[in-house]
């Protein structure tokens, strides 16, 4: 479809609609957790999956099939998107979708500090961005961190992973690494997601209002990332500066004060509970101070996301705001159908599985 020109959202979002309702509901999740690997392909084979399992089914079985299928099925979903999407809607979908390419690069890197094979890494890569053939080429090819970011020359990647190197060699770990990828997606989702941006590019055809409305949810998505990654530096108790971690773009911390708030993960959770989330994250603020798990945290972080989402959507409902909604709900499927696929593949009880569920 066009990416200049008029934008389509009346026959996009009615294509998401239909999508949506073909979404796994939480009582197909509670039921699939009582299953084995090969019931839940066979349960898989009988909904939309059908295309991905029928194709993979020759050559892989059990969670592996599963966990392909879920990759690829998810990547044509999300290329769809924007096969059928037009002008600055198309524009803001492929952005979005940019964390795809944010996911594959972490996974090239975790592949290669592991030691990973080849194949291992090129199973868990979801071709959903902006990455083409050739990239994707040249990143399984590469057999080194220095390899990776030299591959990722001329994308967004490069120049951060390049800041964040000295740190990855003096520390021994991925973290600095993994969080510049994550802080030049969102710096550049919201720089280039405005009003003003728009208009530039397709004149008085894109409301500011909805724009607006993107980027309130794309703040709480941040202000979500920035509180897990607050909370892990504080449970960790690691010697690290919380402020190389922050994100900038959200509204709930100021990047100087979260070596405060790491210092005391008590303030921490009151800060959040006193917050705009507060209401909805109330029974995992309390779990989290009786357990010290961040499991639920972690999760229910997730399910307010996909609620903020979801209300994005019903207030402006011919923007991009049903299809980020989608997007998210999709991928929440795409990880519980994974996690209960692995989880008993490993053995895990259905409550432990079921911990690991985001649902709603």
């Amino acid at each position: 479809m066009s990416t200049t020109g008029s934008s389509n959202p009346e026959y996009v979002n009615a294509r998401v609609r239909a999508r949506s309702a073909a979404l796994f509901s939480d009582d197909e999740y509670r039921k699939l957790v009582r299953m084995g690997p090969a019931e839940i392909a066979r349960y898989m084979e009988e909904s939309e999956y059908d295309r991905e399992i029928n194709e993979l089914g020759a050559r892989h079985s059990g969670a592996d099939l599963i966990e392909y299928a879920l990759n690829q099925n998810l990547a044509r979903h999300f290329e769809d998107l924007l096969r059928f999407s037009e002008g600055h809607l198309h524009e803001l979908i492929a952005r979005y979708l940019r964390k795809f390419d944010a996911w594959n690069v972490k996974t090239v890197l975790r592949g290669i500090y592991s030691g990973a094979d080849r194949a291992a890494i090129e199973a868990d890569l979801i071709r959903a961005g902006e990455f083409d053939d050739r990239m994707y080429e040249r990143l399984l090819e590469a057999g080194t961190v220095e390899d990776v970011i030299t591959a990722l020359d001329g994308t967004i990647f490069a120049q951060p992973l390049e800041a964040a190197f000295d740190a990855f060699e003096t520390d021994g770990v991925l973290v600095p690494l993994e969080n510049a990828v994550d802080r030049i997606f969102y710096e550049k989702l919201l720089e280039e997601t405005t009003a003003g941006y728009y208009r530039r590019l397709f004149g008085d055809m894109v409301s500011g209002e909805s724009v607006e409305l993107y980027r309130e949810f794309l703040r709480a998505e941040i202000d979500f990332r920035n509180a897990i990654n607050t909370m892990r530096l504080a449970r960790s108790g690691a010697d690290l500066d919380p402020e190389a971690y922050f994100i900038e773009g959200g509204s709930l911390f100021e990047a100087s004060e979260l070596a405060a708030l790491v210092r005391n993960p008590d303030e921490l959770v009151t800060r959040i509970r006193d917050s705009s989330y507060g209401r909805e994250l109330s029974g995992s603020l309390d779990g989290l101070e009786e357990t010290e798990s961040l499991i639920e945290f972690e999760r229910a972080l997730e399910a307010v996301l996909l609620t903020y989402s979801r209300k994005l959507g019903n207030a402006s409902p011919l923007s991009v705001g049903p299809v980020v909604a989608y997007i998210l709900m999709k991928e929440r499927e795409v990880e519980n159908i994974r996690a209960i696929a692995r989880g008993r593949e490993a053995g895990l009880s259905e409550t432990e599985i079921e911990q690991e569920l985001v649902i709603l």
